[in-house]
């Protein structure tokens, strides 16, 4: 059976059915679902309950994450996350396909993770779960299945797609950096509370807003000319994107809407709300930037 090539970062349903019924070696689907404390949903308990057959559960919130840091599901280094990823079968030749469970919200968190560690043939499921659901393709319930054999998959970790607080506050007063925030509008200019205890509204000096959701339409990535409009309207193709959010996860939408129509120079603020929001140690306004 010859090995998968991916046609986009960005596969449909039918391409996936297609891929798992041609029983290609190389394909791995991971549901990467994640969902705030406050939704009181569990990710991977509901991809035990209803998932792509063969899917395994990326888990960037407990297992895949840097388990010394204070802040949520912060990058791991490459060891930890070689050892995940080989314990999910992934190999250095994977085809990696990832969908989570709202359509596109979380999906694109674990792509920009696998990117960043150097396995560059992954993809997001267009759609997710329901998505897959609709189309009236096969939802699979019964007892997941025993581990994977162990994959070969080395972790190279490549620094420039994340970013830290002191890049962000470098970038705050830089003309060739455009800092882009996936929260809500009300959350960004201090209008409504964040969903995390303790930290300050408002958002960082000249950062622009840009909610995640906009990106997106029914569960679907918009076209890609639409992205293109959305986002030339903040920021030059030849300028560096730093895109946050909350908490690292949502910004990621931003980082692949990015990638997809061909901007190149991108960084995700791991750290995000929960970082700079907290304390008094850096700046914030609540104000409209300019």
């Amino acid at each position: 059976m010859p090995n998968l090539v991916l046609p986009s970062p960005l596969v449909r349903v039918q391409w996936l059915a297609d891929a798992i019924a041609s029983a290609s070696t190389n394909l791995v689907v991971l549901d990467a679902s994640w969902h705030m404390p406050a939704a009181q949903r569990d990710g991977e308990a509901e991809w035990q309950q209803a998932r792509i057959h063969g899917s395994r559960f990326f888990d960037f919130d407990r297992r895949i994450c840097d388990h010394d840091s204070t802040l949520p599901h912060m990058m791991p280094d490459a060891a930890l996350f070689t050892s995940e990823a080989q314990r999910l079968g992934i190999d250095k030749d994977s085809v990696v396909v990832i969908y989570d469970s709202l359509g596109i919200q979380t999906s694109p968190r674990a792509w920009w993770m696998l990117r960043s560690m150097g396995l560059n043939e992954c993809a997001v499921l267009d759609g997710g779960l329901p998505a897959w659901q609709a189309a009236g393709f096969a939802i699979d319930s019964s007892a997941p299945s025993e581990q994977p054999l162990r994959g070969n998959f080395t972790a190279s970790f490549h620094a420039s797609m994340f970013c830290d607080w002191r890049e962000v506050l470098r970038a705050t007063s830089s003309e060739e950096t455009r800092i882009l925030d996936a929260r809500s509008a009300d959350r960004f200019y201090g209008r409504a509370p964040e969903p995390r205890a303790g930290l300050r509204g408002g958002h960082m000096p000249g950062a622009l807003s840009l909610p995640f959701d906009r990106l997106i339409v029914d569960g679907h990535m918009r076209p890609k000319q639409e992205l293109q409009a959305a986002l030339q309207k903040l920021i030059a193709q030849d300028q560096h994107l730093i895109a946050t959010c909350g908490s690292g996860v949502t910004s990621c939408v931003i980082a692949f809407a990015a990638a997809l129509v061909g901007y190149r120079d991108i960084s995700v603020y791991d750290g995000s709300w929960s970082e700079w929001g907290a304390g008094d140690k850096l700046p914030v306004t609540i104000a409209p930037a300019n």
